[in-house]
């Protein structure tokens, strides 16, 4: 048993919180670990005086967060946690044997070729200063005239807040995650969601639940039951086609969350990872609500994989935070690709870029869903997949094998679950990555494999 506690003196009220807070950062900094048991409840509320409810009551939030694992007979132990992400889509030696329609790709063609060559030219002729030299962001919590720019196009007004370009979502995600939250603290989520989400969380070490959706997006009253039990500090949304299940959460829906939010004093992170892929969507949450909302978008997935540039908007009074945040795990986002991402904006490469996306990605789905019809089937407005629900987890096993089993590789609703895997069954099959013949292929492959499957059921 381990001989470490947390010292009595750093505990606050409410108490439970306080020493979830403690025992997590214990676990991430590698004080607690793996297969350690901890001492007893009763043990630990004498060494802290504390009450044994309220050390029971800390030791079932990190239970139900996968922290500790108590087994009968022998006592509560540090859950030994895989540092592997079950990721949705198949690996790259998998993909050079199948047809992969599992991870989600922007449509690329000659254009976006021809538009990378004309400016690594006029780069070369004159290259910018910060490409060379650039060693930290230009201190500009407006950003940029081109910042600003593409950010409108994603309906964004920046009143109110401050911008810091990242390394594409990823970098913005995690920033945000540790800008808005401390370890042990608790953040929700849709239940179904972004697949990294989960692992970020808890090498963060904060614990991750996840809240019911319909087809407008996440409950408003199943969230604030949440937020009603114990403080949620965070609400991390996909509010815009980009989440498995494909829909679009309503002005009126945003509203009633915004109200939750503000109500629980809980912050809101906003993922438009798509950008202004859509066609007039609502206005974003931040917005809305630019007092408690950290918005994050890229490039990447509406003009072109390799741009790896993403924007992070924080309230003004969160920039600070967010700014030493980004220097820790990132310093800065690499300057030859925002130098890129700017010219690209400011001449209207990216504009032009991102119609050439809408209309491909609208063709896709068209084609799509003529080869399935009679299925039920969730898209969004010029959205990179579609989603094809299932009855169940069995039958979404089964026909992603079938599927599989033609060629085709595409990702099972399990991967994303935030929470219960078998709650939001179904296969979500990208619409980029390929040409379009490669692309009508896979889906009358997925059709004819779907249409076999059924036949012997």
């Amino acid at each position: 048993m381990t001989k470490w506690r947390p010292n009595p003196e750093v505990l606050t009220r409410p108490a439970y919180r306080s020493l979830v807070q403690a025992i997590e950062t214990a676990i991430q900094n590698g004080v607690l670990k793996p297969g350690e048991q901890l001492p007893t409840q009763r043990q630990m509320a004498f060494d802290l005086s504390l009450s044994v409810q309220t050390v029971s009551r800390a030791y079932d939030k990190l239970t139900e967060a996968g922290r500790i694992v108590g087994e009968v007979g022998r006592g509560t132990f540090v859950r030994a946690g895989s540092d592997e992400i079950s990721m949705p889509f198949v690996s790259r030696k998998a993909a050079g044997r199948l047809l992969d329609m599992s991870i989600l790709k922007p449509v690329i063609d000659h254009a976006h070729e021809e538009a990378m060559q004309k400016t690594l030219r006029a780069m070369a002729r004159s290259l910018p200063l910060a490409v060379m030299d650039g060693f930290r962001d230009a201190a500009s919590t407006g950003g940029s005239s081109a910042t600003r720019r593409w950010l409108a196009l994603c309906g964004l007004d920046l009143n109110g807040m401050a911008v810091l370009p990242t390394n594409g979502s990823t970098s913005a995600m995690t920033v945000a995650l540790m800008t808005a939250a401390q370890p042990g603290d608790l953040i929700v989520s849709e239940d179904i969601g972004h697949h990294t989400l989960r692992p970020l969380a808890r090498f963060l070490g904060l614990r991750l639940q996840g809240v019911p959706v319909d087809a407008d997006g996440i409950c408003p009253d199943a969230l604030a039951q949440v937020c009603r039990k114990e403080p949620v500090r965070a609400i991390y949304l996909i509010p815009n086609g980009a989440n498995p299940l494909a829909f679009t959460m309503t002005q009126n829906r945003r509203a009633a969350v915004i109200e939750v939010a503000r109500r629980h004093d809980a912050l809101i992170i906003e993922n438009q990872a798509w950008g202004p892929l859509q066609d007039a969507p609502p206005p974003p949450l931040a917005t809305l609500a630019p007092e408690r909302v950290l918005y994050f978008t890229s490039l990447t997935k509406c003009l072109l994989p390799g741009l790896r540039v993403g924007y992070l908007a924080v309230p003004d009074h969160l920039s600070a935070s967010a700014a030493n945040r980004h220097m820790v795990t990132s310093w800065m986002a690499t300057q030859l690709m925002t130098q890129i991402a700017e010219r690209w904006i400011e001449d209207g490469t990216a504009e032009m870029l991102l119609n050439r996306q809408q209309l491909a990605l609208r063709d896709r789905s068209d084609f799509a869903a003529n080869v399935f019809r009679g299925r039920d089937m969730g898209t969004s407005p010029n959205g990179l997949h579609i989603w094809l629900p299932c009855h169940d987890a069995q039958e979404e096993a089964a026909q992603a094998q079938a599927i599989r089993q033609v060629g085709v590789a595409v990702a099972k609703g399990a991967s994303f679950a935030i929470g219960p895997p078998d709650r939001h069954p179904g296969l979500r099959i990208a619409l980029g990555g390929q040409s379009f013949p490669e692309f009508a292929r896979g889906i009358r492959m997925i059709n004819a494999a779907l249409c076999n499957k059924h036949r012997h059921y």
